[in-house]
């Protein structure tokens, strides 16, 4: 029997022997830091499945903002809000989208128990494909013009503006876009600059970009093709790196390899390197493998898929390559097993002087891990252009008491009045974070 027409009553079968899977023996707190634990895998025959399933939010309910910080909605009733870029007039980009058409990802037993976890998760829905402009023109922390910016997209992601050019990564090409400030609503045809990967598979559809604050130079990140792998390494061509694009001629050659999901992306204000924060393997146990940030060293491989965090190898990968292992860098900061650490920005603003040269993560939540991890938006501090101390959380309270997801955080950037924006893609909401007496 096809598994698309496995009968109805195996769903939940099949997702509680899941389900059962290995429990974490340690704290996710000991995943996290410069020097994360790294325990030796722990692998199921059956992988460990333990997802929050999507509840949206209750009327009235919100995120749990920090001691001294208070958090409203920017806006509602957004479609899958992904990821923001904020304007230097104010004006907060969305990116309402999910994953396209995939037809060879996911296949088989393993990949049809996925599918319908993902749906559970609130990942089923289709992509809305458009990327919408809020405006806050009275400055009381609510959009109160919502407009169609761009629209008939292909799952965009990233978006960037140099001048009067705005620059957006679809799944499969980076586009080019006339733009000037305060437009509500561009009708012109998208230029193509470069082609992404894609095709049938697909796997970590999402692209993110970033400028060179020069202008120069765009920086597009792009996630592996598979978990480690196991579709074959020639799917894998331009994947799990980040590449580097001119956007005049569209040249694009690789800046750094090795990064299985690398998706926020961010300049440190203090040291000007680039960070990025990256989503690691799955199915080594409930503590195996950190999500980490790092600064990105041009031209280095971050082990994906043979090893990880450094010359740890994964034994999974066959055949394996010593030589490439032996130069895996260590990333700087881990980030907790499976938390799916995907937003990044770092804060250079004068609103909330507590969070200076440190970086937001958006911690989109496990699925591969029991108990639970991420779900949440952290700051990590840093000095000297270095991470300096453990993480604390910022916005908590997306899982209700009874396991049940009422939003997600995925993508967060600062707006220009210096308050922290949060991309809520199951709770359909962009939320606003400030200090609590303004």
């Amino acid at each position: 029997m096809p598994f698309t027409r496995r009968p109805l009553w195996l769903v939940p079968c099949l997702l509680a022997l899941a389900a059962c899977g290995v429990r974490a023996r340690l704290p996710v707190a000991a995943g996290i830091g410069p020097e994360p634990a790294l325990p030796p895998p722990n692998p199921s025959l059956i992988p460990t499945v333990n997802i929050a399933p999507a509840r949206g939010w209750p009327p009235g309910d919100r995120p749990i903002a920090a001691p001294g910080l208070a958090v409203q909605a920017l806006a509602r009733g957004l479609d899958h809000p992904r990821w923001l870029y904020v304007l230097p007039n104010g004006d907060v980009l969305v990116a309402e989208t999910n994953a396209p058409q995939r037809p060879q990802d996911a296949t088989g037993l393993k990949g049809w128990i996925m599918r319908r976890v993902q749906e559970r998760a609130g990942a089923g829905v289709p992509s809305a494909d458009r990327i919408t402009l809020l405006r806050d023109a009275n400055g009381d922390g609510v959009a109160e013009t919502r407009s169609v910016l761009l629209d008939h997209l292909h799952s965009p992601f990233g978006m960037a503006r140099v001048g009067d050019t705005l620059y957006v990564a679809d799944t499969d090409a980076l586009l080019r876009f006339p733009y000037r400030e305060g437009d509500m609503r561009i009708d012109a045809e998208g230029t193509r600059v470069a082609e992404l990967p894609a095709g049938p598979i697909n796997h970590h559809w999402t692209k993110n970009l970033v400028a060179r604050p020069d202008g120069k130079r765009l920086y597009v990140s792009v996630g592996s093709n598979s978990n480690v792998g196991e579709n074959g390494l020639a799917v894998e061509r331009d994947r799990a790196r980040i590449l580097e694009i001119d956007p005049g001629t569209g040249a694009t050659r690789v800046y750094a390899t090795g990064l299985r999901n690398p998706v926020g992306m961010a300049w440190q204000p203090r040291s000007g390197a680039l960070w990025v924060a990256v989503n690691e393997r799955d199915e080594l146990g409930s503590d195996l493998v950190p999500d980490y940030m790092t600064a990105v060293r041009e031209g280095a491989f971050y082990g994906w898929p043979y090893s990880y965090y450094g010359a740890h190898v994964d034994e999974r990968v066959k055949p394996q390559d010593p030589a490439l292992v032996a130069r895996a860098v260590v990333p700087d900061y881990a980030l907790g097993a499976h938390t799916a650490s995907l937003g990044l920005a770092f804060y250079d603003a004068a609103l909330m002087p507590q969070f200076r040269n440190g970086a937001f993560v958006g911690q989109h939540g496990s699925w591969n891990r029991k108990p639970l991890s991420g779900y949440r938006v952290i700051f990590v501090p840093f000095a000297d252009g270095r991470p300096a101390g453990p993480p604390r959380d910022v916005l908590a309270g997306f899982v209700d008491e009874h396991g049940h997801a009422k939003g997600r955080p995925v993508g967060v950037a600062v707006g220009k009045d210096g308050a922290l924006l949060v991309a809520d893609d199951v709770g359909n909401t962009v939320w606003r974070v400030a200090p609590a007496h303004r």
